[in-house]
């Protein structure tokens, strides 16, 4: 077996010391000058990076931020129907918001649907206070009635299925001269609530291929500029991950929410090209996702202050015709 760590801290000791390691273990010393260029190493290994801890302990005043949540979550299950089908809809993100938590299902090829539990770690009605399969009974069928009939190994699943961490990761530089560059969750982890993180490392790799082939001879520059083209988009993922977060638990139930949102259609439908929901920015675009979150600021802000405006015109309207 092969430890990560061991091998990315020998990577990186070749690199700094122009030393090359031979499959046999043993080592060469030999300046770089004098043999090929280094293959840089590519630091791909997730949000728990071996090789980013290997660049914070070497380069002076590397950034580095881990905030976790005050919420973790545990996968749950709604098996198939007796003939295979999916036992509620199957073309929809199914959202139960309560507020400080919630639940949301998945469906799945197999006609099941995951659900995906996320509520506090701690406090008076959180993870740590279920102690019995009595008080799980107790929580769902107080708070997700219509879902319990659905779930035959609710206990079960909730005993046995492990209660995971929501972690967002920043960090800087995402390289070490030419040598070493970090991409995806290894630079920047967030939490699910976008669905985007496999995507943003896709866009990783677009934008350093790009700069690699914009600076063929000069891959130190390529890296640089790879990073400050990324670094902006990675933090404003990040922020977007957290906000929606709040918006699915908090704000679905609301019939204002939802009345903008239906808006937001209209309006799409509307002016094709012209005005985007946020949603369809950072999904369905290849819109910088900092460009997308200020994009949809302006638009939210015309649209409130179009809403005032009318709202006005038709009071004044309506005294007028009071007066006279």
């Amino acid at each position: 077996m092969i430890d990560p760590a061991s091998c990315t801290s020998r990577l990186m000791m070749s690199i700094r010391k122009n030393v090359s390691i031979r499959s046999d273990g043993r080592r060469l010393t030999q300046p770089l000058s004098k043999r090929h260029n280094a293959i840089p190493v590519l630091g791909v290994d997730g949000a728990f990076s071996a090789v980013r801890q290997s660049m914070q302990l070497k380069i002076g005043n590397f950034q580095y931020d881990e905030s976790y949540l005050a919420h973790g979550y545990k996968e749950l299950t709604i098996p198939p129907g007796p003939d295979g089908s999916w036992r509620m809809e199957k073309n929809a993100l199914h959202i139960w918001p309560r507020k400080s938590f919630m639940m949301i299902a998945l469906p799945n090829p197999d006609g099941s649907f995951t659900c995906t539990l996320f509520w506090e770690f701690e406090g008076p009605r959180s993870f740590a206070t279920m102690k019995s399969h009595e008080d799980v009974r107790r929580f769902f069928e107080e708070e997700f009635p219509d879902a319990v009939p659905l779930m035959p190994t609710l206990l079960e699943d909730f005993r046995e299925n492990p209660t995971g961490s929501l972690v967002t990761i920043r960090c800087a530089p995402w390289y070490y001269r030419d040598k070493v560059c970090l991409v995806g969750d290894a630079a920047h982890a967030v939490v699910p609530f976008y669905g985007q993180g496999m995507n943003a490392a896709f866009e990783d790799c677009v934008v350093l291929d790009e700069c690699l082939e914009e600076f063929p001879e000069n891959r130190d520059r390529a890296f640089a500029e790879y990073f400050r083209r990324r670094k902006e988009n990675a933090d404003a993922l990040a922020d977007l991950a957290i906000g929606n977060f709040i918006e699915m638990r908090d704000k679905t139930a609301s019939k204002t929410f939802r009345a903008k949102k239906k808006l937001d259609h209209a309006l799409e439908a509307a002016l094709p090209g012209i005005y985007l929901p946020l949603y369809t920015m950072v999904t369905f675009t290849r819109m910088p996702y900092a460009k997308a979150a200020k994009r949809a600021q302006i638009q939210d802000a015309l649209v409130y202050a179009s809403l005032l405006l009318i709202a006005a015109i038709l009071v004044t309207a309506m005294l007028w015709l009071i007066a006279t």
